[in-house]
């Protein structure tokens, strides 16, 4: 449904579906917010659900004025970006709460933010995002009208089970996306650390989402007593609980583990490294062993080179030129120094 807005009240594009409720069965489905309003006043135990999307200030200035809304609960719903909580404003709960679905093709978290006004005869949805989807818990509430005749409450409970129960897509992709990161960091993906960081920003976001539902699922189980809640609705707000609370329990989980698998990962490239140094010095040392041997040859041989050179020379007065035992001194000479170069070089583990 996408009312065309009235003349006589604001722009009426944020308004998805309004309608009016008598006993748990829509008996009216207007059109504008101003028609809402008219058609609550002259319904004798109506109750009155008004879902919007994104909407404009002067819609929700306009709700503010008809229902009483305290000035910060609207400044809170302007402006958005809010933390989950829940506040009383005299009959008026003001509730915040922060949906979550999982993206298969990105394999990412998408974080909406989804504020509840309660009062005794009006229940208003301001949503900011996409998720979650308040027309299937319309569909599922008027499908069962004696759940829905309980009262604004109601409506209250079957959007925080919706909620909860689209954690649940959210904590299985969570949990593939750790079970990959673990079979990359094994084999020594180079990216890993950068996904490992990337899920636990994920993963601390949906802590801040879902933390705070243990307290606002406590506070409205306190009020019980003083606003007579049907006992149907007490059962199903338990039940909501106890899905909250296995949802937090699995994603403290997930945080350990991202803990655990960043450690494992440091320890396993400081091994890998350690691993590289290790064959770089290893090829080092054994490059500079070729170095030695080939300078101790190269001096071995430069020391016949340079008596042969010297005796090559050719001028007429040079000293043992003439002389009968001149060769073979010379090769003696060569052969000795050579030997005695081997001999150092040899000691040395040069050779």
């Amino acid at each position: 449904m996408d009312p065309r807005p009235g003349d006589d009240e604001p722009d009426g594009e944020g308004v998805v579906d309004a309608a009016v409720y008598v006993s748990g069965v829509r008996a009216e489905s207007p059109a504008t917010l101003a028609d809402t309003y008219r058609c609550l006043r002259r319904t004798e135990g109506g109750m009155a659900w008004i879902g919007l999307y994104r909407p404009s200030e002067p819609q929700l200035l306009s709700l503010a004025e008809e229902f009483e809304l305290h000035e910060l609960a609207v400044e809170d719903a302007i402006v958005a970006h809010q933390r989950p909580k829940l506040e009383r404003y005299g009959d008026t709960l003001f509730v915040v709460l922060r949906a979550a679905r999982y993206l298969d093709d990105v394999e990412e978290v998408d974080f909406g933010e989804l504020h509840i006004f309660v009062g005794r005869d009006f229940v208003l949805t301001v949503r900011h995002s996409e998720s979650p989807d308040l027309a299937v818990v319309r569909r599922r509430l008027e499908d069962t009208p004696e759940l829905l005749s309980s009262g604004p409450e109601a409506v209250l409970y079957a959007i925080l089970d919706a909620v909860v129960d689209e954690y649940a897509p959210v904590v299985a992709g969570l949990q593939n996306d750790i079970d990959e990161i673990e079979t990359e960091v094994f084999r020594g993906d180079p990216l890993v650390s950068r996904r490992i960081y990337e899920l636990s920003r994920e993963v601390i976001e949906f802590q801040r989402a879902t933390r705070p539902l243990s307290p606002i699922l406590g506070a409205l189980s306190a009020g019980f007593e003083k606003y007579q809640v049907d006992d149907e609705l007490r059962r199903y707000l338990r039940d909501v609980a106890d899905h909250a609370t296995t949802v937090m329990e699995r994603v403290d989980g997930f945080r350990q583990n991202l803990q655990d698998i960043l450690t494992l990962n440091a320890t396993l490239v400081g091994q890998a490294q350690n691993e590289e140094m290790k064959n770089l010095a290893e090829a080092s040392n054994a490059q500079n062993e070729e170095v030695k041997k080939i300078s101790a040859w190269a001096a071995i041989l430069f020391a016949p080179t340079l008596i042969g050179t010297i005796y090559g020379m050719n001028f007429d007065h040079m000293p043992e030129t003439h002389w009968t035992f001149g060769y073979p001194v010379a090769l003696f000479l060569m052969a000795a120094t050579c030997g005695v170069l081997y001999f150092i070089f040899k000691r040395r583990d040069w050779l």
